[in-house]
């Protein structure tokens, strides 16, 4: 299945354990700002210093959130200002999502406020959508353009968490995703129980046409 194509509410692992809940995140912004650097250094834990424009690249890992287990499935996309076309499909697919800024480049913001309101008009203004804004590139202290106060000021503005992040320190990665998990889950917590429900239903159906020699 394309992750263009609209997944049900809630699907389990297609690969390892199939009881395992699995969540689309998807990860958007501008272009250049470090989408794939914090990514990759979430799912792999390494950083590269090269920069190569991504088109699309998915990547998999299981997160463990008060004792339960969870396969995230992470799209890392194109800038948002290359592909706008495609961002329709992919806030569509998407359970959650990472919007992305550098705080060396101010006007990275602009491109995640427009990626808000986008998110906003496709899944609805009271959907309740799990979105994390991180700020990247946190060890550049010396090019940094995005104040704090300017955080602050957006944080009370959109009511959206949000991070400074460095891939190259691996500083606060873990947390983003930590942060849009929790959001997801509790987000979808009824779709949970009633996909427990039906895998206990399904199971038990087995058990009564079991015969045993």
């Amino acid at each position: 299945m394309s992750f263009l194509q609209k997944p049900p509410p809630l699907t389990t692992s297609r690969r390892g354990n199939p009881n395992v809940p699995r969540f689309n995140a998807v990860v958007l912004g501008a272009g250049g700002v470090g989408k794939s650097a914090l990514t990759v250094r979430f799912v792999k834990n390494s950083f590269t210093e090269s920069y190569n424009p991504t088109i699309e690249e998915t990547y998999r890992r299981d997160i463990f959130l008060d004792g339960e287990r969870f396969t995230m499935e992470i799209l890392d996309t194109a800038g948002a200002e290359q592909f706008t076309a495609l961002n329709e499909g992919y806030i569509k697919a998407g359970h959650g999502f990472v919007l992305v800024f550098s705080l060396t480049y101010e006007s990275s913001l602009r491109e995640i406020d427009d990626i808000r309101q986008q998110i906003a008009r496709i899944k609805g203004p009271d959907a309740n959508v799990p979105i994390v804004v991180v700020g990247t590139k946190l060890d550049l202290v010396h090019e940094r353009e995005v104040t704090r106060d300017k955080i602050r000021q957006l944080v009370n503005e959109w009511s959206l968490p949000f991070y400074e992040t460095s891939a190259k320190q691996n500083w606060h990665v873990t947390d983003v995703f930590q942060d849009l998990l929790m959001q997801m889950r509790d987000r979808y917590k009824n779709e949970l129980a009633l996909h427990a429900g039906a895998k206990s239903k399904r199971k038990n159906k087995r058990r009564d046409h079991c015969v045993v020699m």
